[in-house]
């Protein structure tokens, strides 16, 4: 169903718009024209904010991680432990998985996306400070694990159960409380409190 922009079009209208289309039917999936249709506009109302679908891309993954980066950068200030810094980050990322379905299914088609070009830009451009963030963050914690790969395991720790939540379901040992935010982040806490600990002091 197309939503009426107003008279020439707003782009962060434009963008919020195309969020669930991309969400939906990856980048492939979706032409200029499909999101003019949904955004009431006329092709070339959308070209005139938009000059490609790559562009418009971009700015839409953006636009949905921005606000999102945001609200997690903050759990990720010196105001705490790295420990403390590290379980409200967590708790907050499995939060927003969890509550978000057109925002976890995008960062799904991103991950799959196979132009490398493009997802050069997107590390770049987008995801990179918050990542540098965690990168700091959990260099703090004086463990022997590399920061980057340390990084990568919180954030995909939290994000695949989240992502796999619907086959999830059918697997066996599950229950309903399983879906709860809440327990996934205590999960993942209580698995680097143990891991970490342990391999610091196994020497």
């Amino acid at each position: 169903m197309s939503q009426f922009i107003g008279k020439g079009g707003k782009r962060e209208e434009i963008m919020e718009l195309s969020v669930p289309l991309f969400a939906v039917f990856g980048y492939d999936g979706v032409s200029m024209r499909d999101v003019a249709a949904v955004c009431g506009l006329t092709p070339a109302a959308l070209y005139y904010h938009f000059s490609h679908k790559e562009d418009l891309y971009l700015e839409v993954v953006a636009h949905a991680f921005r606000e999102k980066s945001t609200a997690l950068l903050i759990n990720l200030k010196d105001s705490d432990s790295p420990w403390v810094q590290l379980e409200n980050f967590i708790t907050n990322l499995a939060d927003l998985a969890a509550k978000d379905e057109d925002f976890l299914r995008l960062m799904q088609w991103v991950r799959l996306d196979s132009e490398e070009v493009r997802q050069q830009k997107l590390a770049t451009h987008v995801f990179k400070d918050l990542f540098l963030a965690v990168h700091a963050l959990v260099a703090k914690l004086n463990t022997r694990y590399d920061p980057y790969m340390l990084s990568m395991s919180i954030i995909h720790l939290v994000l695949i159960p989240s992502e796999g939540k619907k086959i999830r379901k059918f697997m066996p040992g599950y229950r309903p409380e399983h879906d709860q935010p809440d327990l996934l982040a205590r999960h993942v806490i209580d698995l680097l409190r143990m891991g970490l600990f342990e391999y610091r002091t196994s020497d």
